[in-house]
């Protein structure tokens, strides 16, 4: 019990280095997300059990609107599968990644939000800390920092009349970083590029409103069919270190 509880604090302490960018963004985010919910009558409870339970930046923002207009049962299950879609893609994406976590595989792969998804995507475990638990820890630090913002902008929001008008932007700010680091950190551009050149087409073709779905569609199989190539010249850049006989690099 000591060894995994030692393992556990080593785990959180080099996780949280790397989700401060996280911390910034989500306490913003969440923030802004409870003075929403709270101006349309629900208060910190609410705001609590649905950052827990929904986890989705975007789906919440979306929720408090299908409250405020008391939206069909349909429409909101419609609405949240489409904006959140590409949540299935990090799932898929992660499987592997994710093996041998056992009952935590399940949970890994509901906490993947953009920004969650990113940072697993590139960051890796210092020597002496268990990959699993370090991805682990990553997850619980992001989805806890989610859920002390919406709490606190719940709280506050009943307090003090705040105009959030704009704020929901420092999502988009957020991933925007974390994906500039990514871009810093690989050699091969290829998958970003890949991404972005499907996302544009997409938009061309199906316009901004359902560009979603086929740019997620196009990117997997692209993906899917170059996945050799990539995973060779997918490695992070900077430099690396080679083992001679037992040296230590």
């Amino acid at each position: 019990m000591e060894v995994m509880d030692s393992m556990d604090r080593k785990s959180l302490a080099a996780a949280f280095p790397a989700t401060v960018p996280v911390l910034m963004g989500y306490l913003a985010i969440g923030i802004a997300f409870g003075f929403m919910l709270q101006s349309i009558g629900y208060n910190f409870i609410w705001a609590f059990f649905m950052s827990l339970t929904i986890y989705a930046g975007s789906g919440q923002y979306l929720g408090v609107s299908l409250l405020s207009t008391c939206a069909a049962l349909g429409t909101v299950a419609l609405m949240t599968l489409i904006v959140n879609f590409r949540h299935l893609v990090y799932g898929l994406s992660m499987l592997e990644k994710f093996r041998g976590m056992g009952p935590r595989k399940i949970y890994m792969i509901f906490s993947l939000t953009d920004e969650t998804y990113a940072l697993l995507s590139s960051v890796q475990a210092p020597p002496g800390v268990d990959r699993r638990n370090f991805y682990f820890a990553i997850a619980l630090l992001d989805h806890s920092y989610w859920i002390a913002g919406s709490v606190i902008g719940a709280v506050a929001g009943a307090l003090l009349p705040v105009d959030t008008t704009g704020i929901e932007f420092a999502m988009t700010a957020l991933f925007i970083v974390i994906a500039v680091e990514q871009w810093e950190g690989y050699k091969s551009h290829l998958p970003a590029l890949l991404g972005g050149g499907a996302t544009l087409i997409s938009l061309a073709l199906a316009g901004r409103e359902n560009l979603l779905l086929p740019a997620l569609g196009a990117i997997v199989l692209v993906l899917l069919v170059l996945r050799d190539r990539l995973e060779e010249k997918g490695e992070p850049a900077g430099p690396h270190c080679v083992k001679e006989e037992e040296k230590p690099c």
